[in-house]
């Protein structure tokens, strides 16, 4: 096969913070992030992978850290890696590539066109992706805390809401089903590091700190890009990404894209008097993050 095989794009950075409008956003502008993918735009193929990396070591999504017991290990690691790269080989990648895709590339490797995927867990997970994928390039985007806590707490209270017991008439047939999707697929009810605004918001300075730590090691590979900018000057960061990753999209393409922008979702949490106290609260540790 006569072609240019195209390193990938990966976006990192803490969920609730902007990767899936960004993610959307990019793939209007002609990167491919996937075939088959979840609500929230993330790439099912590379997820998986990264829940099982995560899993590993006994990691979550709202609880990384452990990710180090894996990169530590190099005889683990190198396994890891190697598995990782058979597996892009297999049928498996089909969820990502699509059958027409698959049937000429056979691996996500083999990509000849922009692309790449997004998912928080890249965050930490990165080093093992960069193993694979040396020359890969990396997009951080961050939002303010205070409206990252609050969006991760809100999230944990819709999910409650949903895995509690209808009515008595229906409960054990409910928890069957739990029991099914919970405890035979090894989920969990929630991320328990969301209950409150201050659990999500050294979440999000965990991730901040780890995303921050891969940009500066990568230097010109990798670039960081504030969630409210993207919403309050969409088309020159959207014409900043154009560039950076050699999408070569046309103004036309970059200004309909940039309709999908909802500019009053920038520093939502001043609309609400409780979340303004409590950022209050929190000056010193948002300064220290640039907010």
């Amino acid at each position: 096969m006569n072609m240019t095989v195209r390193s990938p794009i990966i976006i990192i950075g803490m969920g609730r913070s902007g990767t899936s409008v960004l993610s959307r956003m990019l793939e209007a502008l002609g990167l491919f992030v996937g075939w088959k993918k979840t609500g929230d735009h993330e790439a099912v193929f590379f997820q998986q992978l990264n829940k099982w990396l995560l899993g590993q070591c006994g990691g979550s999504l709202a609880n990384p850290a452990p990710m180090r017991y894996l990169l530590e290990d190099s005889e683990v690691r190198q396994l890891t890696v190697d598995l990782i790269r058979y597996t892009m080989k297999t049928p498996r990648a089909i969820s990502f590539l699509g059958w027409k895709k698959y049937l000429r590339y056979r691996t996500p490797a083999n990509l000849d066109i922009c692309w790449g995927w997004k998912d928080p867990r890249n965050t930490y997970t990165l080093p093992i992706w960069l193993d694979v994928f040396p020359e890969a390039k990396i997009i951080h985007i961050y939002r303010h805390g205070v409206d990252v806590a609050n969006s991760f707490k809100a999230l944990r209270e819709r999910v409650l809401a949903r895995v509690k017991a209808r009515d008595a008439q229906c409960a054990s047939l409910y928890r069957f089903y739990l029991m099914l999707k919970l405890i035979s697929r090894r989920r969990a009810f929630v991320e328990l590091r969301s209950a409150s605004l201050e659990d999500g918001l050294s979440v999000w300075e965990e991730y901040i700190q780890e995303s921050r730590t891969r940009v500066h090691d990568l230097q010109d590979r990798a670039i960081e890009i504030k969630y409210e900018d993207l919403l309050t000057e969409p088309y020159r960061v959207l014409k900043y990404l154009n560039n950076f990753c050699e999408l070569g999209a046309a103004d036309r393409g970059i200004e309909m894209a940039v309709q999908q922008v909802k500019k009053e979702r920038a520093y939502a949490y001043r609309v609400n008097p409780r979340l303004e106290a409590f950022a209050a609260q929190m000056t010193d540790r948002l300064r220290i993050q640039g907010y």
